[in-house]
């Protein structure tokens, strides 16, 4: 224990010790109280200002030790001291008492309780950050919360002690002047009953009821402020424009035809978006070719003759560009327009909050939903723009393969497509400015990722920065700063895979106010609204989760909360975040892994299984791998999951549904999994889970019974 902790420590037991000792807690109660108030007004009436001190002390030790009496004590002074002297009093002390009461509870258990129930107190650290000036200022209004309660709660949570003081003062105020008031009357009083009485309760309750509505009309006088610069059309020619027609932008759009609003969808290149063109869909389509490569080349582990793998690079990326063709109809303009859609081409740019213009044409709008997306980050390294670089939005145009391909990025972009690359022929060079790889999973995730890798021959180098990039005889080069020293590596093409920038240029953020936040996406509040309140933002523009099913998951409480926000609207929930790399052998996650938890100081257990047991992996050839789950100490709740594994993309989805409906390791262990399958590894881990917890003592008995039982 530290030194501060112990002092206060052994304060406070020194004035718990002689509360007791002199039985001050007599003091404390209504008959005494009554009893002794002639010789105390005497007593005041001869030391008014010592009288007045003492009674202070005593109100601000009895508070800040948070024992029970602070109401007869409030009785008291205006008994004793009147009205006006006794409310000075009585504010002052009760507000002293309450914040070292705070700082008692922030000091000794404070960080204790932080680091042990972080998983559950970030969303309300979170909104205390914010608004616990709101918060305890409306629980000192109305004093059904206990202010004892109030005074240890608060002390936990982010609150500066400074604010806590004033809000307290402030708040106690108006049940403060109703007490005292009511003590002036001490003589009549039989109980507490008859502080509270129908209308003193009212009273109460209006105060209480207030804060929310001042919270109301100060957000509605916010937004009308906001929205006062411009003019608002007396009527609209659609109920929402959605710009972008990307994943976010397209399920924004669904969604709103289909609960009958009208609605314009404004995309100034492709339907589909990102997904589409350029991300999900292709980069599946060349790690597919890749791995078929792979296969040919294991054909003798599988009883097979020797095949020769001969690629055709241009034919790979046909094939890449047919399979976009082949779902390009389930994005597009036509299929849309079918359900209803108004579908527009073209730049679209925010005029003001119920205007949007598109190459001329103004559009008029209810609601503005922004889902326009991210683009590949590329980096400004002296050098870079005299070479004809490539990023994972333009690598779908080359169709002859590079001989040396340099990919700068080791997150599961990167990592995907060095794989792919790697496995159709080229000699590819996998570069992180970080420690490791894929910097977001455990460190021997990580580590059997780069072993795989290494197998195939793709190089690795980590801790490398790029200095400068250079084009001479040789042909191209990029120098590293490296912990070594520099180091200069040579290539054919670079692909830069080092992150993603959100599209907000040219959309007329900047006139209405809009804020982005220093990563450059766009600012929303929980219900996905940017400042302006009825402008909302989803998909990659916003993040956290630059992932297509995360786009569509922020549609949904996009078109929701902007078409009904009025009557309800809803938070994003982010509490279930699968998400998948797909190299071989993939890796998926959901939830925590060790890394998070141990960062956020959450406690936890590791239960793991190796699916190089698993019979249906043995047969396939694909015996590599594990899952491993995080549960909370002594239950079986899960806390996150790590697959890595053949098809791991698929095996997560049992641990995404468990944890987003609340099912435990043990009701997976009771499910009925088909033999064979790669799912059966889940159904493993289970067991694992509680072998681990064998009840042993009840087991020798059974033991010892069945021993019994054969005579």
């Amino acid at each position: 224990m530290r030194k501060k902790q112990l002092a206060i420590v052994m304060v406070v037991i020194a004035a718990m010790s002689a509360w007791v000792y002199f039985d001050l807690g007599s003091f404390l109660q209504l008959e005494s109280i009554k009893e002794n108030i002639d010789d105390l007004r005497n007593w005041y009436s001869q030391n008014p200002l010592l009288t007045g001190l003492i009674y202070f002390a005593f109100y601000v030790v009895a508070t800040a030790l948070s024992v029970p009496g602070a109401v007869f004590l409030t009785l008291a002074g205006g008994a004793l001291f009147g009205f006006w002297y006794g409310l000075l009093l009585v504010s002052f002390a009760s507000s002293i008492g309450a914040t070292l009461a705070f700082l008692v509870s922030r000091t000794l258990l404070r960080d204790w309780v932080q680091e042990k129930f972080s998983a559950h107190l970030g969303a309300l650290n979170s909104g205390f950050e914010r608004e616990g000036a709101f918060y305890l200022f409306s629980m000192r209004l109305v004093p059904i919360i206990p202010f004892v309660a109030v005074n240890l709660i608060m002390g936990l949570l982010p609150i500066p002690t400074r604010r806590y003081y004033w809000v307290s003062q402030l708040g106690m105020f108006p049940a403060t002047a109703i007490f005292v008031n009511a003590g002036t009357q001490l003589g009549e009083l039989e109980s507490l009953s008859g502080i509270v009485s129908p209308s003193v309760w009212s009273s109460f309750l209006l105060l209480a009821i207030f804060p929310f509505l001042a919270k109301k009309l100060l957000a509605s006088m916010q937004a009308r402020q906001r929205l006062a610069a411009f003019k608002k059309p007396k009527q609209f020619d659609t109920n929402m424009v959605v710009i972008g027609g990307g994943s976010a932008g397209l399920v924004t759009a669904l969604i709103a035809a289909t609960v009958k609003a009208k609605v314009t969808l404004v995309e100034r290149h492709k339907m589909g978006g990102d997904c589409l063109n350029t991300g999900c869909v292709p980069s599946k389509a060349i790690i597919r070719s890749g791995r078929i490569a792979q296969y040919m080349r294991r054909a003798d582990e599988f009883g097979l003759g020797e095949v020769p793998v001969s690629v055709d690079f241009q034919q790979v990326m046909e094939r890449v560009q047919s399979v976009i063709k082949t779902i390009e109809p389930h994005d597009s303009v036509e299929r849309f327009t079918g359900l209803g859609v108004d579908c527009v081409s073209g730049n679209a740019t925010i005029i003001s909050p119920w205007e949007v213009e598109v190459d001329g044409q103004r559009i008029t709008t209810r609601n503005i939903v922004i889902a326009s997306g991210a683009r590949a980050r590329v980096l400004n390294v002296p050098g870079l723009d005299k070479l004809d670089y490539l990023t994972s939005d333009t690598l779908w145009d080359i169709r002859e393969a590079p001989k040396r391909l340099l990919v700068l990025g080791a997150g599961p972009i990167g990592c995907e497509l060095a794989q792919a690359f790697s496995r159709l022929g080229t000699q590819v060079t996998l570069v992180s400015h970080g420690p490791r790889i894929m910097p977001r999973e455990d460190e021997e995730v990580a580590a059997m990722a780069q072993e795989a890798f290494s197998r195939e021959g793709i190089s690795i180098f980590c801790d490398y920065e790029a200095k400068r990039f250079e084009l001479d005889e040789r042909g191209q080069s990029c120098t590293f700063d490296t912990p070594q020293g520099e180091r200069e590596l040579l290539f054919d093409r670079v692909l830069l895979s080092v992150g993603r920038t959100a599209n907000t240029e040219g959309l007329g953020l900047d006139n209405l106010g809009i804020f982005t936040n220093a990563n450059g996406t766009i600012e929303v509040d929980g219900y996905l609204r940017t400042s302006i309140p009825n402008v909302f933002a989803c998909g990659d523009i916003v993040g956290p989760y630059m992932f297509t099913h995360m786009a569509s998951h922020q549609a949904w409480y996009a078109a929701v909360n902007a078409l009904f926000g009025r009557f309800r609207k809803f938070k994003v929930d982010y509490f279930v975040v699968p998400w998948a790399t797909f190299i071989d052998p993939e890796v998926a996650r959901v939830g925590l892994n060790e890394s998070d938890a141990i960062e956020k100081g959450i406690p936890f257990e590791v239960t793991r299984f190796d699916i190089d047991d698993l019979d249906r992996a043995i047969a396939d050839g694909e015996a590599h791998g594990f899952i491993k789950v995080l549960t909370v100490p002594g239950k079986d709740r899960i806390l996150g999951a790590t697959i890595v594994a053949y098809h791991a993309g698929e095996l997560i989805t049992e641990y995404v549904m468990a944890m987003k409906h609340g099912i435990g390791l043990n009701k997976i262990l009771a499910t009925i999994h088909i033999y064979p399958t790669l799912s059966e590894s889940n159904k493993f881990l289970a067991s694992e889970w509680r072998k681990a917890r064998k009840p042993e003592k009840l087991l020798s008995w059974v033991e010892k019974y069945h021993a019994w039982s054969r005579g």
